[in-house]
């Protein structure tokens, strides 16, 4: 099983977005992420949040579906993301799709990137996508699959990322060590339909941008 979890950034391509769904995943509205999901005429499986940011009639027509709603306080220590990833993990999913968790607020999109860096996740496939741009965690090795001049954006997270190997991109690194204050790793490209990416130590961001 899937889980996506629609959040409630930036959503710039609707039809992109849909084409990320599978029949058989589990969606989780965040909050504010219902109202993509109405956007897209489809019902999410579970509302999650104290639902500040959902629109009052929508939430009615929620709750007469028997959708799922799992509500908390407004006053609270987490994020309605975050509330919603310990969801998701608590189902063990096979992997996690987080849409809309980009743009809006720079301050939200930071805090969502940092979630998503968090150890509880080291053992879980987990990305932001918005099917126009996708961002994930590469901790040891990872396979990125695009369309050749897609730019892909290599960024040590809070430490040096050591030991760091490509095949696939244009600008290719061989054991290399990248560093969180340079901006070596911006905007590579691929040149084929996927890259290969290791490495020996660190935390890696990886941004991929599709180009078409």
């Amino acid at each position: 099983m899937r889980v996506v979890i629609f959040a409630n950034g930036r959503l710039p391509n609707m039809d992109a977005a849909r084409a990320l769904l599978g029949q058989d995943d589990l969606l989780v509205a965040a909050d504010g992420g219902a109202q993509h999901l109405h956007s897209l005429a489809i019902q999410p499986h579970v509302l999650i949040g104290d639902l500040d940011s959902v629109d009052g009639d929508l939430l009615a027509d929620l709750v007469a579906a028997d959708v799922e709603v799992v509500q908390f306080p407004e006053d609270k220590d987490e994020t309605d993301l975050d509330l919603a990833l310990t969801y998701a993990l608590e189902r063990q999913p096979a992997s996690i799709l987080v849409v809309a968790a980009l743009g809006n607020r720079l301050d939200q999109t930071l805090a969502n990137l940092m979630l998503l860096s968090g150890p509880r996740f080291s053992g879980v496939d987990l990305q932001i996508d918005d099917g126009v741009e996708r961002a994930f965690f590469c901790r040891d090795h990872a396979v990125l699959r695009g369309n050749s001049g897609d730019v892909v954006s290599l960024i040590p997270w809070g430490s040096p990322v050591e030991g760091l190997s490509t095949q696939g991109l244009r600008w290719s690194l061989q054991g290399e060590t990248l560093y969180p204050d340079q901006s070596r790793g911006i905007s590579n490209l691929l040149i084929a339909d996927q890259a290969d990416i290791s490495l020996r130590s660190g935390l890696l961001l990886v941004v991929h941008h599709r180009q078409g």
